[in-house]
């Protein structure tokens, strides 16, 4: 059972009494979204084109900032995101991000969700997606990557999703000089990251964080 929950910048987030979780920060989905992954993540990577690869797709909250980014620039952004689960169509159309999005907002958050699963697909313009409907912990990543958006729940919530292991396959992806964003400091991400070759930076979080995480692999 999802609850649709509103954080402190008016826009939405999802709790999950079974984890005891919710999506995005209560502070602000919108606000924590633009900060670790626009802000700290895509506009820091001067890749062009930028090949974007996101762990955790959840609400789309930041497939859809991410298009507006590209939609309003010069640069082309690949993007793929892995979800294993899939949010209803109800819940989909009870989100309010569209209004945080500007005046294409609606039409493009309608057609990132409206896109097929598994098939890349041209949202708009300068932002291509593919969403890959898969278990994380047992999907084989191909490709390679210049940004990765890591967003799943947290370390505590679902420890399976943070192993070394897994952070060793998202490494063998990306790009030397790519860059890996997740809003985790916690000291095993760090020593993770530092053990698959990146180079560990914390950064300042967005409100109600402390730090976040800006690796770059090296």
């Amino acid at each position: 059972m999802f609850h649709l929950f509103n954080t402190a910048d008016g826009s939405h987030t999802i709790y999950v009494p079974e984890l005891d979780e919710h999506y995005h920060s209560i502070h602000g989905a919108v606000q924590e979204s633009m900060f670790i992954f626009i802000e700290n993540g895509l506009r820091y990577c001067k890749t062009d084109p930028v090949s974007v690869l996101e762990i955790g797709f959840g609400t789309g909250l930041n497939a859809l900032l991410t298009a507006i980014n590209a939609n309003s620039g010069f640069r082309e952004v690949n993007y793929t995101s892995i979800e294993k689960n899939q949010l209803s169509n109800e819940i989909i159309e009870s989100l309010n991000y569209p209004e945080y999005a500007g005046e294409n907002g609606v039409e493009t958050f309608r057609l990132i969700h409206s896109a097929p699963w598994n098939t890349r697909v041209n949202v708009c313009h300068n932002f291509n997606l593919k969403k890959i409907s898969a278990d994380f912990t047992k999907y084989s990543l191909t490709g390679t990557y210049d940004l990765i958006y890591f967003d799943a729940f947290g370390p505590d919530k679902q420890p399976e999703m943070w192993s070394r292991e897994l952070f060793a396959g998202i490494a063998a992806v990306t790009n030397r000089n790519g860059i890996f964003v997740t809003y985790s400091a916690k000291g095993e991400v760090k020593r993770s990251l530092r053990a698959c070759g990146f180079e560990v930076t914390l950064l300042p979080g967005p409100p109600g964080k402390r730090q976040m995480i800006r690796a770059v692999k090296i």
